[in-house]
């Protein structure tokens, strides 16, 4: 059994479970199970697989047959160019939500807060990209322990509270926040790596998917400077409702993603 024969095999059993991207993930679960970069496989696709990495491919397969996602199964997920520790306490990291990193990048912040931060992606990498002084919090000290875990020497100050509660109001420049805004009613619509897998917490925003941005609002008005900055991401059809709830606030954008869908909103505290 060559590498190649492997990752053709896997694809072949990923494809009849239905899991999307079944070649990329094919190469990710071997390359772990090697202990390798996916460009080695490439470059030895001739090489004899060996036992060990073949009870644990085979092992990985499985799992993520059954719908477990790839991104449990390694441990990381890369976002924003650097490896983050996931574990199903957190919501893992998706690409969308580095357009509010390069939305917050522009506003030169120096005191910033990240409101839910699980895996500690958000606030790590604005620790790591502006030097600025950051704090995560998050009402699952589950997933503070995760952000925790690895800070890749970034200085982010971690505290359990619901939203920002143990803080100090009028303090800082920039509230950010990636807010569970999924409809509880939406629940039978998700992919299942996400419904089964992912923590609720994470997810759901009560029945209309509105509900933390309802109390993060004020909650952010309350932490926020004179002139200071909430940028929130959205789900793609709550951007008229979350602007809505902006009536006094100034320079209120809503910026869409690649798929010109909006995914982020920005708005300044008067």
């Amino acid at each position: 059994m060559t590498i190649q024969t492997a990752l053709r095999q896997g694809q072949q059993l990923l494809e009849k479970a239905d899991v999307s991207a079944p070649r990329l993930n094919a190469e990710v679960l071997l390359a772990h199970a090697v202990g390798c970069e996916r460009s080695w496989l490439f470059t030895h696709s001739n090489e004899e697989l060996r036992e060990v990495w073949w009870i644990h491919y085979g092992r990985y397969l499985h799992e993520r047959m059954q719908g477990k996602p790839t991104q449990h199964i390694t441990g990381v997920q890369e976002f924003y160019g650097r490896e983050f520790r996931v574990t199903p306490d957190v919501l893992i990291p998706r690409p969308e939500t580095e357009h509010l990193i390069e939305a917050a990048l522009m506003l030169g912040a120096r005191k910033i807060v990240d409101i839910g931060t699980g895996s500690g992606a958000i606030a790590i990498t604005l620790a790591l990209e502006t030097g600025a002084q950051v704090v995560g919090t998050d009402i699952s000290l589950a997933a503070l322990r995760v952000a925790a875990a690895d800070t890749h020497s970034s200085r982010v100050e971690w505290l359990a509270c619901d939203l920002g509660s143990a803080l100090a109001g009028d303090y800082f420049d920039l509230v950010v926040s990636n807010p569970p805004y999924i409809a509880a009613g939406d629940k039978s619509t998700l992919q299942r790596e996400v419904r089964d897998y992912e923590p609720a917490v994470a997810l759901y925003g009560g029945d209309d998917g509105l509900e933390v941005y309802r109390r993060l609002v004020p909650e952010a008005e309350r932490l926020l400077r004179p002139g200071g900055w909430l940028v929130m991401e959205l789900g793609h059809t709550s951007g008229e409702a979350v602007s809505g709830m902006l009536g006094a606030w100034r320079n209120v954008e809503i910026r869409k993603d690649l798929a010109n869908l909006p995914r982020v909103i920005l708005a300044q505290r008067p």
